[in-house]
């Protein structure tokens, strides 16, 4: 069963900005950078900017922890990142508009049987709102932190 969940926000922060938060793994799109704190104990496993990085995550999500290890390809650079897990992927989409820049998280879960069911029924009431906190965050951040 395929369930889908997005989430987007206008920002008021340069386009080039908001995709160096996001695609750089070391230092801006982890713990103690913009993710909430449903999100913890980051390990890169390879790469860690951009495309070609791989990572271990735990996400808190309604309730019950889930250990996660991703994959991350550039299809768009600069403007749109994949995010491959098993059963499940996020794409971050960056469009700078005439009034600020429109980030866009979309996540797709493929997952069968009784699962498959719960996260049509759960997931979006429990990831939306953790993705508008991110996306608050990551604009936040973003004015912050500048590329150099």
């Amino acid at each position: 069963m395929r369930t889908t969940i997005a989430a987007e926000r206008l920002m008021d922060a340069p386009a080039e900005a908001i995709y160096h938060c996001l695609a750089d793994y070391r230092e801006h799109h982890r713990p103690g950078g913009f993710l909430p704190p449903a999100f913890s104990d980051l390990e890169i496993l390879r790469g860690g900017v951009g495309g070609g990085t791989a990572y271990r995550l735990t996400m808190d999500l309604g309730g019950r922890r889930r250990a996660m290890t991703v994959s991350v390809d550039e299809t768009v650079p600069g403007r749109e990142m994949v995010e491959t897990g098993t059963g499940l992927q996020t794409t971050f989409t960056v469009d700078p508009t005439d009034v600020g820049t429109r980030v866009r998280f979309e996540t797709v879960m493929e997952q069968g049987g009784i699962q498959g069911v719960l996260s049509r029924l759960f997931a979006g009431r429990w990831l939306r709102p953790v993705y508008e906190d991110e996306l608050r965050r990551l604009e936040e951040h973003a004015r912050a932190h500048p590329p150099s």
